[in-house]
């Protein structure tokens, strides 16, 4: 006889598989083995100490501050700890409790059976303008196809073009401008029928410029601004175009001058309910979120949305993190735009590990194979 210490990131529904656990067993034990850390602000004190009182009923816990069993404070934060089978039972239970419990037992039920990714997909990076923050990004007309075709070689989802820079501090461009940027790129992809190769993303919120890429083969629309205005939703609802919604505070020009939040998770959540809401009054059915790393963020809101990408995964939908080469990694280890592949790719592993289901990147080839890595570690 001998035993093992197992990583708790590896696949528990595989390893239970591999031990000859029965079908029922594995779902029961992997409700088990999957632990919520869920923070829970402004709690009711009585709330407080009911919610305790059921966690430890059913083998989890909730930790809150000293003084909380005495009632000296009305509100207090408190931090539940349950795995899968618990959390669930705590929902149940907490519906017929006084405090406000039932609508915490509705907050809670939404991180009940989260999906987490069975695919990652990779969008490669194309900048048409000339100021992107890594000189390596920009193309023009046939280099661009060139790239596209190697990125495309290089196991790419979809390819995402743009032709304005939204670093911290730059200044937009007129549309007529920015088609005449992307233009040359769009007309050389349609007329090699690249969209019938891999999805094609444009990177924009100006709907002439929109509805001149989505009558040439594109079906993205990535709009930093979150569908801010109305002509962009009808567009990506008339030609059936996916969405994707990005939170910023600010803009590109301004975005970076103290950016401020009280809870950056909770701000960005109630920007994403707001956009969903208009996705679908527009009849825009498939959307993807994107909480904006580096779009007027402090460092420690960047590492926070990277580190809970989970909490997003309560909306149902496709998590897109794009933080390739960006000067969080600069803050944290200092390098230029040219020496942070390294960071990025530590940076996405992590969303990835958290529920993010696609990255944005510079460099296709090698987070193709960092993921391949990944998947064959957790089994």
């Amino acid at each position: 006889m001998h035993v093992e210490h197992l990583s708790s990131s590896c696949n528990l529904k595989n390893t239970l598989r591999e031990l000859g656990v029965d079908g029922g067993g594995v779902s029961i034990l992997n409700d088990k083995g999957l632990l919520h850390l869920i923070a829970i602000k402004n709690l009711h004190v009585g709330a407080a100490n009911i919610l305790k009182q059921d966690a430890l009923s059913i083998g989890a816990d909730l930790a809150v501050p000293k003084g909380t069993v005495t009632a000296s404070t009305p509100l207090v934060d408190a931090l539940l700890i349950a795995n899968e089978r618990q959390l669930k039972e705590l929902v149940h239970k907490e519906k017929a409790q006084p405090f406000g419990l039932k609508n915490v037992a509705q907050e809670l039920g939404r991180f009940c059976a989260l999906h987490f990714p069975q695919k990652v997909e990779v969008m490669g990076i194309i900048n048409a303008n000339d100021d992107s923050f890594y000189p390596l990004s920009r193309f023009q007309a046939s280099s661009a196809v060139e790239k596209i075709e190697e990125m495309i070689v290089d196991g790419a989802d979809i390819i995402d073009i743009g032709g304005v820079s939204s670093r911290p501090g730059s200044v937009g461009v007129s549309a007529e401008e920015e088609l005449a940027r992307v233009k040359p790129i769009i007309d050389l992809l349609y007329h090699e029928k690249t969209y019938e190769k891999i999805r094609l993303s444009l990177d924009s919120y100006a709907p002439s410029v929109i509805a001149y890429a989505l009558e040439r083969g594109f079906d993205i629309i990535n709009d930093i601004t979150g569908l801010e205005n109305d002509e962009v939703a009808r567009l990506c609802a008339s030609y059936n175009a996916t969405a994707v919604i990005m939170h910023v505070q600010g803009t590109p020009h301004d975005m970076q001058d103290n950016p401020e939040y009280t809870s950056v998770l909770h701000e960005v959540e109630n920007f994403f309910l707001q956009r969903l809401e208009k996705a679908d009054k527009f009849g825009i059915s498939d959307v993807i979120l994107d909480s904006g790393i580096g779009f007027g963020k402090r460092l420690e809101d960047n590492l926070a949305l990277i580190r809970h990408q989970k909490h997003f995964l309560a909306f149902g939908k496709p998590l897109l993190v794009g933080a390739s080469r960006k000067s969080m990694i600069d803050m944290i280890s200092p390098s230029s735009s040219e020496n942070r592949l390294g960071g990025t790719l530590a940076i996405h592993l992590k969303a990835i590990e958290e529920g993010a289901s696609m990255v944005r990147v510079h460099d296709v080839k090698e987070h193709i194979q960092a993921i391949a890595l990944w998947k064959a570690l957790r089994g």
